[in-house]
């Protein structure tokens, strides 16, 4: 089986194929090819600058976060894995709220601020937001003995290109509906962060 680089060497080290790792990279950024998506959804004009800020920033939250995981696995665990969920919720109800909010009251001001890109704090609010799972994640390979900076690079970079093709596919259909998709894009932020809580408080 592949696993180098992604095993550390020593007696009794669980290891963790490059298939694996590849399949673990797609779906910690499930959630932010679709927030990526909808924020594409969002912009009127999308710059070349917006799209690779987004791409960066949430490949590089997601490439620290199994790192932090990693790091705190030991005497953290039960604290991390307890409130993750509610942060994601929060902070993704809290900018989809603000997408349909400017959808329905949408004025020459709205227009400008969509056009603009996005602003450097709801971009951290974002790669924050779903970036949360790439910290349990983290903790996985704590207990796995995986060697995790190449596994970590590994998931930034993933996260990164899913993240650039998300958010050009969202804006080529905003483009085209308007309204409509921006407020499907405010839902989809919405659906996001309750899908987590739900499924991490063992409703689904």
């Amino acid at each position: 089986m592949l696993s180098w680089p992604f095993r550390r060497s020593g007696k009794g080290s669980a290891s963790v194929s490059v298939w694996t790792l590849l399949v673990i990279a797609v779906g910690v950024s499930a959630d932010a090819f679709a927030v990526a998506l909808g924020k594409g959804l969002h912009l009127r004009r999308l710059t070349a600058r917006t799209a690779v800020s987004l791409a960066v920033a949430f490949g590089f939250f997601q490439g620290v976060m199994p790192l932090a995981g990693w790091a705190l696995a030991r005497g953290f665990r039960g604290w991390i894995t307890s409130i993750d969920h509610w942060v994601a919720f929060a902070l993704l109800v809290l900018i989809g709220g603000k997408m349909l909010w400017e959808a329905f009251s949408s004025g020459e001001d709205d227009e400008e601020d969509r056009d603009g890109g996005i602003g450097l704090r709801e971009l951290l609010v974002l790669s924050v937001a779903t970036s949360v799972d790439a910290l349990a994640v983290g903790i996985s390979f704590a207990f796995l003995d995986v060697a995790i900076v190449p596994a970590a690079v590994a998931i930034g970079v993933t996260t990164g290109v899913i993240t650039l093709v998300g958010v050009l596919v969202g804006h080529r259909v905003g483009a085209r509906f308007g309204k409509p998709a921006e407020v499907l894009g405010g839902l989809v932020l919405i659906g996001i962060g309750t899908r987590i809580l739900l499924d991490h408080t063992g409703v689904l």
